[in-house]
């Protein structure tokens, strides 16, 4: 029997979707990419919207066209350790980890840190994550309402405060562009590309897939085609909203210079453009929206992070894995924004062209018949780059890790492999593989349906 799905249905889990996606880092990177680029606005957009919208895109659609059960299965189509080994990895980096405690890092940071005397900062910051993290464990003991959090409380009013000061940055402007600075001179369009992997949403997506399909089915959808229209069309909905307020949040960045003068990090431009409308109700009113915004991200990801975990080891239950998470999380929150943003780069090198191309494989999967030998040759020439991108991030903070052999072949690739020094080294080979696999003989080549 067909089931007939109605646009409220679509729209409250593109809610959601747009809801666990949209978090501080959504906020600062685009409006200090506004700044840096200036009147090169729209190159630099339309590269940073191709990964910070598109690929989370792809990898939502992945898991709804793709009937996985999750990304231990997605993955295992290369190789079931590799599908448990990628998991574990990009669940802990997204997870506990890295992300998780950067959503309550940022908060204090931009919203409470300016006016806490610095002496005293370590213990503000521990009382703030600690009730942060509370407040996180309760929504998140609960799963299935997991839509009704996000998708009907939270993300409307965290887009209530966020448009009040994007309306009024658009109907007040604060000035004119400014020429562009850096890179954006001259190649905005390939650095606003890069700048969208600082959102982490690529890998997000493919902890977020099994949520997504939860939540469809926890509204009476089951039948495996509607189930794959319903995340494409809830994806589109949330997407569209995503790029509309990237647009204009870049807009408010590239607009402010002349104003407010430049900053380091889109968190004091934030703060800067608040106070610059609203005076000291502006920095109020800041604090109100990264808040939210980083509260329902984080609930999202521990919901996933717990759901999978979970599902590896049943033996313990979802509520103590969410508790362990918040535990995690909090301890690694309190060494501080600075630390967790250093160590979290050499990891996100490495793991981002991964994602990148099991999602794309995936998508194109019919194509080349579920070859496992694609799927394994791809990812495995992926690796041979993405490990050098994730050894020179983690060089270029700690010195001391660097290795005559890694260095050489780091060496090697600046001269010979075409885009890799501007992060891209990674493309070529694993279109290389992906064709070697292509080409492998049938009778050594599994097929993954």
């Amino acid at each position: 029997m067909k089931q007939n799905t109605s646009f409220s249905t679509y729209a409250i889990i593109g809610t959601m979707l747009f809801g666990m996606f949209f978090g501080a880092g959504n906020l600062i990177f685009p409006i200090q990419m506004g700044q840096l680029a200036g009147t090169n606005f729209w190159p630099a957009l339309i590269g940073f919207l191709i990964t910070a919208i598109g690929l989370p895109f792809l990898g939502i659609l992945a898991f709804g066209l793709s009937a996985s059960s999750g990304l231990r299965h997605l993955a295992s189509r290369v190789h079931p350790v590799f599908g448990v080994a990628f998991s574990i990895a990009l669940y802990l980096t997204i997870g506990p980890f890295f992300a998780i405690p950067r959503t309550a890092t940022v908060p204090f940071v931009v919203g409470f840190e300016p006016y806490i005397h610095s002496a005293h900062g370590s213990l503000y910051l521990g009382i703030f994550s600690l009730l942060f993290f509370a407040i996180v464990y309760y929504f998140s003991l609960n799963p299935a309402k997991i839509i009704d959090y996000i998708g009907k409380y939270l993300t409307p009013a965290f887009l209530l405060f966020l448009f009040l000061l994007i309306v009024i940055a658009i109907v007040n402007p604060m000035g004119p562009f400014d020429k562009p600075t850096g890179d954006y001179s001259s190649l905005a369009f390939m650095t606003g590309f890069k700048e969208g992997y600082n959102t982490m949403d690529a890998l997000a997506s493919l902890a977020f897939g099994i949520v997504v399909i939860q939540a469809i089915k926890g509204k009476g959808i089951t039948n495996t085609k509607e189930i794959a229209k319903v995340t494409w069309k809830s994806g589109i909905f949330a997407m569209v909203l995503m790029m509309l307020i990237y647009g204009l949040i870049t807009y408010m960045g590239a607009s402010s210079v002349s104003a407010i003068g430049s900053y380091d990090n889109g968190g004091l431009i934030f703060a800067a453009v608040a106070q610059h409308y609203f005076g000291s109700f502006g920095n109020i009113l800041l604090a109100i929206i990264i808040v939210l915004a980083c509260l329902k991200t984080s609930i999202g990801l521990i919901t996933a992070c717990g759901e999978f975990f979970n599902k590896l080891f049943p033996r313990i239950s979802y509520k103590w894995f969410v508790l362990l998470l918040c535990l995690l999380s909090f301890c690694i929150a309190n060494f501080g924004l600075t630390n967790i943003i250093q160590f979290a780069v050499p990891v996100l090198m490495l793991l981002y062209p991964l994602a990148i191309v099991l999602i794309l494989l995936s998508l194109c999967s019919p194509i080349f018949a579920h070859k496992q030998s694609v799927y394994a040759t791809a990812i495995f020439f992926t690796f041979c780059v993405s490990f050098f991108d994730g050894y020179s991030s983690l060089v270029a903070s700690l010195p001391g890790a660097s290795l005559s052999l890694f260095e050489s072949i780091k060496l090697f690739y600046q001269h010979y492999l075409p885009l890799y020094v501007i992060g891209l080294g990674w493309m070529i080979p694993a279109l290389v593989g992906a064709l070697i696999g292509f080409f492998w003989p049938t009778r050594a080549a599994k097929t993954i349906q």
